[in-house]
């Protein structure tokens, strides 16, 4: 079962620990993590940088095409709170732009 929100992201529900104690104490459940389901982050997905001098930037406008060190069909990254946490591929979803992840990044 999915839960939803006002901003259209759906969570997948966690089950619940079984009782009697036999749980590893570093399995987490849905109680455990309830405190933070409505702690606000910031997510940015990374398509591609550049680099250039500040009066090229200035010279930017609308309809200017800006070259990116990625290739069409290459992995993006997704960050929160601007730590890196998957790679993941662009998709359309109902003519929106959406990131589907394919790679989570272990922290190290």
């Amino acid at each position: 079962m999915t839960q939803g929100n006002d901003h259209g992201i759906t969570f997948e529900e966690m089950q619940p620990a079984p009782r009697g104690g036999d749980t590893d104490p570093g399995d987490k459940t849905a109680i455990d993590l309830e405190a933070v389901f409505d702690v606000p982050v910031r997510i940015s997905v990374v398509l591609g940088r550049t680099r250039m001098t500040v009066s090229d930037l200035l010279k930017l406008g609308v309809g200017t095409v800006v070259e990116l060190d990625r290739q069409v069909g290459e992995a993006v990254e997704i960050f929160v709170n601007d730590r890196l946490v998957a790679r993941g591929e662009i998709v359309l979803v109902e003519n929106r732009l959406g990131v589907t992840m394919t790679e989570i990044i272990r922290a190290g």
